[in-house]
């Protein structure tokens, strides 16, 4: 099953479940287009939700492709590299280019960078956060559909790895939100009062980053 947009044709993966009792369309980072539905759902029902929902599935495509172009270079915080392979060192970083061997484990250096520059603004937040929280445990990891996350009975904040690649006031803001659940354990009016007590700009920031 297939759908054409601008002349370029994206494949449909249809999966039906027995449990699901509503449609759902996403587009994944492959650029094909998922339909989870129920078992009963038909291809003529599926034909005319793909017309009916058109215009929104070319924004999500267009969405993951900015994503993709957003990730393909040598990021770190927040400045882009060409990545320049080489024999004559591990890794190099001068103006615009990186230098690199194709051994090199960049997620290591990555991780390396982020302990010391994650701590740094973590430090620099909570020295001025408006609540009283005690102060927590810092984590760092590679996660797929978060920024971070917050435990508020083990006071651990976990921070995506990929926030290195980043402008540091995305790390910025994420580490107000993560603090912040420490006062509040939920979403409510009075936790986004919170984040925006000590991040007045975070609107803003929650927008762009949904294009990485």
């Amino acid at each position: 099953m297939m759908i054409r947009i601008s002349n370029i044709d994206y494949e449909i993966i249809v999966e039906k479940k027995a449990k699901n009792k509503n449609t759902y369309i996403r587009v994944k980072d492959d650029l094909k287009i998922y339909v989870t539905t129920n078992l009963f759902a038909t291809n003529q029902y599926l034909k005319r939700l793909l017309e009916e929902n058109y215009t929104s599935i070319v924004k999500m495509i267009e969405r993951e492709k900015r994503k993709l172009e957003n990730n393909s270079d040598f990021r770190y915080l927040g400045e882009v590299y060409d990545i320049v392979y080489t024999e004559y060192c591990d890794f190099s970083l001068g103006v615009g280019k990186v230098f690199l061997s194709k051994e090199f484990d960049i997620d290591k250096w990555y991780k390396k960078q982020a302990k010391i520059i994650f701590k740094e603004h973590l430090d620099a937040i909570y020295a001025h956060f408006s609540k009283k929280i005690p102060y927590p445990d810092l984590k760092i990891r590679k996660m797929t559909t978060r920024w971070g996350v917050c435990n508020t009975k083990s006071k651990t904040v976990t921070l995506n790895l990929e926030l290195i690649k980043r402008d540091v006031k995305y790390l910025d803001y994420v580490l107000v939100h993560e603090l912040s659940h420490l006062i509040h354990a939920n979403h409510s009016e009075c936790f986004w009062d919170l984040v925006y007590e000590n991040c007045p700009d975070y609107k803003i920031l929650r927008r762009e980053m949904k294009e990485f």
